[in-house]
């Protein structure tokens, strides 16, 4: 193995060989190899985020018709690290009356519940932190440690504002975690593993063209699981002031603001590993590095949709978010699972079709988009019987909630 075949295992057995040449014993070279490449993964990701921050300024001001940063350094590209700065060196106010425990533990939760799901990512076909057999199940367990930041941040910062947020993002993030899960069981079960990197092994032909309501639904929720626009009722300047972490400052402010932009980014690598095929590609297997560079491109498209969507909608309301999730993505999700398991059970495998796995992708594709149509023509049935109850009179000649909605406006 050479260093450009793969440098990460070129790397990785020079390295544990030299220890080892130094006489320490092997066990204790690999756990201090295995410390030092959790240390600069971590440092790694929390260094890339100065790159997110930019790019997304940058893409929602042109978005906006605006220029972004633009004054510190080329193209503003400096700005970052002076933001970075400033928040190292501003003062630390704590409140009177806050709970120290939980107030001072929720920043360093929220950060660690998004590293802690970087180390078992399939950055290549070598490059994996913990390439574990319950991968899928351990990035599940892991999400609920935000929840869990988010709960101590707002009842220990003393506000009730902040209280508030907290209560509200936790419904936000339990209500959209069930389809998020019930969506993730469609790639494990077209794989037949837990393992991301056996996710991505087997996607011959990527997921998101054999199960794409799956892959809608798992985008959509992730989104809400964020909480970034327009799912971020869990700010709300208008109504929360600015959220559960209303009453932090200096660097613990900070840690919020690195832990939204490297989730946002997160779960676009996610999204990749499971839907896009991950670092599959043209001679990614025997070249690992070009691996990395199709997963670093596919996850920067997903990236990308979802600056999209927060430069351009607006906020929902909180019974509009909630019906999102209960009443349109849970049973389609739910009816997604049913689908893909009674395909997968008739068509096991192409082996024994005419045409291989051209007919099962066909398949699988035809009834997702019969899945879709069938949901629409309930969403407009509901939609119709909801006029019937709350505009009679409007429904009977003709009218949509829409119009009737205008008229009212102008009203």
């Amino acid at each position: 193995m050479d260093f450009w075949t793969d440098p990460y295992l070129f790397l990785v057995n020079w390295l544990h060989g030299l220890l080892v040449g130094w006489g320490l014993p092997d066990a204790i070279a690999s756990f201090i190899l295995m410390f030092a490449g959790a240390f600069v993964l971590a440092m790694g990701a929390m260094l890339f985020v100065l790159g997110l921050i930019w790019f997304e300024r940058k893409l929602v001001g042109r978005f906006q018709d605006r220029f972004g940063p633009n004054r510190v350094g080329p193209w503003g590209i400096i700005q970052p690290l002076a933001d970075m700065l400033k928040i190292f060196t501003k003062e630390h106010i704590t409140p009177a009356g806050v709970d120290p425990l939980p107030y001072n533990l929720g920043p360093v939760l929220a950060v660690a519940a998004v590293l802690a799901i970087w180390a078992v990512l399939p950055f290549t076909i070598s490059l994996v932190g913990a390439d574990l057999d319950v991968s899928v199940l351990y990035v599940v367990a892991i999400g609920g440690l935000g929840e869990i930041a988010v709960v101590l941040s707002g009842w220990g910062s003393n506000n009730k504002y902040a209280l508030l947020a907290a209560f509200r993002s936790v419904a936000q993030l339990l209500s959209y975690e069930v389809p998020l899960v019930i969506a993730l069981l469609v790639p494990v079960m077209l794989s037949g593993s837990l393992s991301l990197n056996q996710i991505v092994r087997e996607q011959g032909v990527w997921y998101i063209v054999l199960a794409p309501v799956a892959a809608f639904i798992f985008f959509i929720a992730s989104i809400a699981e964020v909480g970034r626009s327009p799912f971020d009722l869990t700010e709300a300047e208008s109504e929360l002031v600015a959220g559960f972490n209303i009453e932090y400052s200096g660097l613990k402010f900070g840690m919020f603001y690195v832990a939204d932009f490297l989730h946002a980014f997160t779960i676009s690598l996610l999204f990749a590993v499971l839907f896009l095929g991950g670092w599959r590609g043209p001679y990614a297997e025997q070249y690992p590095l070009l691996g990395l560079v199709y997963f670093m491109l596919k996850a920067g498209a997903v990236y990308f949709i979802n600056i999209w969507m927060r430069a351009s909608f607006p906020r929902f309301r909180i019974d509009q978010m909630m019906g999102i999730s209960w009443k349109l993505l849970t049973p389609l999700a739910i009816g997604a699972v049913i689908l893909t398991a009674v395909i997968d059970k008739l068509l096991p495998g192409g082996e024994l079709l005419p045409y291989g796995d051209y007919v099962r992708v066909g398949v699988m594709l035809g009834a997702n988009l019969v899945l879709v149509v069938i949901a629409g023509a309930l969403m407009a049935l509901q939609k119709r019987k909801h006029m019937l109850q709350e505009f009679p009179i409007a429904a009977s000649k003709g009218f949509t909630v829409r119009d009737v909605s205008v008229n009212r406006g102008t009203k």
